[in-house]
């Protein structure tokens, strides 16, 4: 059930390429997208003082992916972390989502974002990662970090 809203995202955006060379499907924190354009994907934290002040860089290589968000403090969805956002990257929306919430789980505080970014990495798929525990962050991997502006 970890990976279902990744699921959604990747299927109906792979059907949309039929019709389209380019797509970005956003379900809920969980992006399918194939693009050639650079684009940036802002990261929502709830109350941290860290959301929506920055943002992920996507290349602009044609390539599909899939970047999926968990939170243990925003949204409906059961965590069993407290992160306020677990992020992952892959070439693949269902394994970014699977793995967005297996490292969010790990976290119950900001001394665990190192541990939660080794899991990440030990994942393979998995392109890169990011965590924010209130004015904490940290990230792996294909990660381009960008200051979004007001």
């Amino acid at each position: 059930m970890a990976a279902v809203a990744g699921a959604i995202s990747e299927f109906t955006g792979k059907d949309l390429l039929a019709h389209s060379k380019e797509v970005i499907v956003e379900n809920g924190g969980d992006i399918f997208l194939k693009t050639s354009r650079k684009r940036v994907v802002s990261i929502y934290a709830g109350s941290s003082p860290l959301s929506g002040k920055i943002g992920i860089v996507i290349r602009g290589d044609n390539i599909s992916r899939g970047i999926c968000t968990s939170s243990g403090t925003v949204g409906h969805s059961l965590s069993f972390g407290k992160a306020d956002a677990a992020v992952a990257l892959s070439d693949s929306a269902i394994l970014a989502d699977a793995a967005a919430t297996a490292i969010g789980n790990v976290v119950k505080a900001a001394d665990d974002i190192p541990a939660s970014l080794e899991i990440a990495r030990s994942i393979p798929g998995i392109t890169g990662a990011l965590i924010i525990v209130g004015s904490k962050l940290g990230a792996w991997g294909d990660v381009c970090l960008t200051r979004l502006e007001p």
